[in-house]
């Protein structure tokens, strides 16, 4: 995939310390762009693009922290630069037994998708200074098996770990849609739209042994899928749903695009990605918006704060 010049551009990659995010930057520096990359351990950070091309920038960021949400956001508003391109790509899976962000909220959900939500609201006057600027949040074919439960988001009363996972990625989906509509709406030029790196053999699929369990979420079944050859691309096949995403002339505002490969979607290049009917409701998607704001606590205006 050839990605168009990005000389000039800032672009804002989450979780861009390994796997699908360390490609999407390493890429988009290749191409131009200043790379900030917002990971909890800068230091490995650059040392994983110590030998790339390019200019990197590492910043300290906990999506499973508000406050360091808001750290890292003050830190780039002082600095006043418009900012391009943000990869909301930070990510946990399978994790067994359920945990809480440091502001109690469900980890996967509150990592994968609120920390995301604030980090965007807070970056907003940024994104909105920008000439053309591009958002683009990675989803996964697993939203499929997802539904956002507005009765039980933290799943309090019942907890399995792959489906927390679901709903994290089928929020992330309706997410990049709902900002889609709200940034018409607003006049915030915004092109909003997600992408999903479809199997793809990252760190994220053993977050849940990692994790000091010895478990994993996945069960025996997905446990075994990780060693079946053939069936898992490299991150850099895996990450160009995202460079198209973020860099396409032809991507559209509330695209969906993952691997183009039959018959469901794991593998190949680019292309457009089907999401499911639940993805599709804008009326969950406003109450899923409305809900997320009053558990963040984050307000969506375009000017700079005082």
């Amino acid at each position: 995939m050839d990605i168009p010049s990005q000389a000039g551009k800032i672009a804002v990659v989450t979780g861009a310390n390994s796997g699908v995010g360390l490609e999407t930057a390493r890429r988009l520096a290749a191409a131009g762009a200043e790379v900030v990359l917002a990971v909890r351990s800068p230091a490995k950070a650059l040392a994983a693009t110590r030998t790339f091309p390019g200019t990197f920038r590492a910043v300290t960021l906990d999506l499973a922290s508000l406050t360091s949400v808001s750290d890292f956001a003050a830190g780039l508003l002082h600095a006043g630069r418009p900012i391009d391109l943000l990869i909301n790509n930070a990510g946990v899976m399978a994790v067994p037994e359920r945990r809480t962000t440091t502001d109690g909220f469900e980890l996967q959900l509150g990592t994968n998708y609120l920390g995301h939500f604030a980090l965007t609201a807070r970056l907003l006057p940024l994104l909105a200074a920008a000439p053309a600027p591009r958002v683009t949040s990675l989803s996964s074919g697993t939203h499929w098996f997802g539904r956002i439960n507005l009765d039980d988001l933290q799943s309090l009363h019942a907890y399995a770990g792959g489906r927390a996972y679901a709903q994290s990625k089928l929020a992330m989906l309706m997410f990049a849609g709902e900002l889609q509509r709200r940034s018409d709406a607003g006049g915030w030029g915004l092109l909003s739209n997600a992408a999903h790196p479809g199997a793809t053999r990252s760190n994220l699929q053993t977050t849940g042994p990692l994790m000091g369990t010895g478990k994993s979420s996945l069960g025996l079944l997905g446990r075994l899928q990780l060693h079946i050859p053939g069936m898992w691309q490299n991150v850099d096949t895996g990450a160009l749903p995202t460079l198209y995403a973020a860099t396409s002339p032809d991507a559209q505002p509330d695209g969906y695009y993952g691997p183009d490969g039959k018959p469901f979607g794991l593998r190949g290049h680019a292309g457009a990605a089907r999401r499911s009917q639940r993805a599709k409701d804008t009326a969950v998607a406003a109450r899923l918006w409305d809900a997320s704001v009053a558990l963040t606590g984050v307000s969506w205006g375009v000017t700079l704060p005082a």
